[in-house]
């Protein structure tokens, strides 16, 4: 049985996905502090004591420990818990899109645009360590998958960037603040690079529309929105990418083919 591209890759990538979604909670965590992820052991934020194998098995320590560290008894929040769902929720979303190899392909891309939309939602960054490899991996999965199409992506990787790289210098001209920041001009450069030039008008027209439906909740619910209010623009950029990378074999026709 080939669990990396055979008919059973859903289950694979379903089964290691809570485990993505606790690297990624560290990831999440530790990247806006500039501490890195890949070395380290965790520990508790209350006591300092360093988390063993069972702490961080996903879901069933959080359960065991009745969301509490076992050392000090500080709670835990339930960040983890969330951030392991959302994984897991994006690689059941992938499976029932696609499949084989393309699952893996999906998740991939799926994971880290949701590790760049958390960040971006808790501190207005998205740092370049998780942007720029975006980016060449688009041009690298394109490569394989469809290398006639490498020159468009490449090219849709300037376009995105310099779009909103130069609104953003103007925007702050002209207002005297910052409208959006460098890192949403990458990231649109990345799913540039995943998509190719012609999907970039839609990334930006439901990214904004998906922006514009949660500032409108937010209203609703009785939060102060104002043309001045600081809005993150990458969970939606990353939230609109996602999704048309996953349907573009169904919105292609609807435009008359390809993006």
């Amino acid at each position: 049985m080939d669990l990396m591209s055979g008919p059973h890759a859903w289950l694979a990538a379903v089964l290691v996905a809570p485990f993505i979604g606790s690297f990624l909670g560290v990831a999440i965590v530790r990247l806006p502090r500039g501490r890195p992820i890949a070395t380290g052991r965790s520990a508790c934020d209350r006591c300092g004591h360093r988390l063993g194998a069972r702490d961080l098995i996903p879901f069933l320590s959080f359960a065991l420990s009745r969301g509490r560290c076992r050392h000090c008894g500080q709670a835990i929040g339930w960040f983890p818990v969330a951030i392991e769902l959302a994984a897991l929720g994006v690689a059941a979303w992938a499976a029932c899109v696609v499949n084989g190899v393309e699952i893996w392909v999906a998740c991939l891309l799926g994971w880290t645009l949701l590790a760049a939309a958390w960040i971006d939602a808790r501190t207005m960054i998205l740092p370049d360590v998780l942007t720029l490899p975006l980016l060449m991996a688009g041009l690298a999965v394109t490569a394989v998958l469809s290398p006639a199409d490498l020159t468009d992506h490449s090219l849709a990787a300037a376009v995105g960037y310099l779009l909103l790289f130069v609104t953003a210098r103007v925007y702050r001209r002209l207002r005297g603040r910052d409208g959006l920041g460098e890192g949403d001009a990458k990231l649109l450069g990345a799913l540039g690079a995943w998509l190719g030039l012609g999907a970039l008008p839609f990334v930006l027209i439901l990214a904004s529309c998906l922006g514009l439906a949660a500032a409108c909740a937010g209203m609703l619910a009785g939060k102060p929105v104002t043309p001045a209010t600081a809005i993150p623009f990458g969970p939606f950029l990353s939230l609109a990418g996602w999704l048309l990378w996953l349907y573009q074999d169904w919105l292609f026709p609807l435009f008359g083919g390809d993006f």
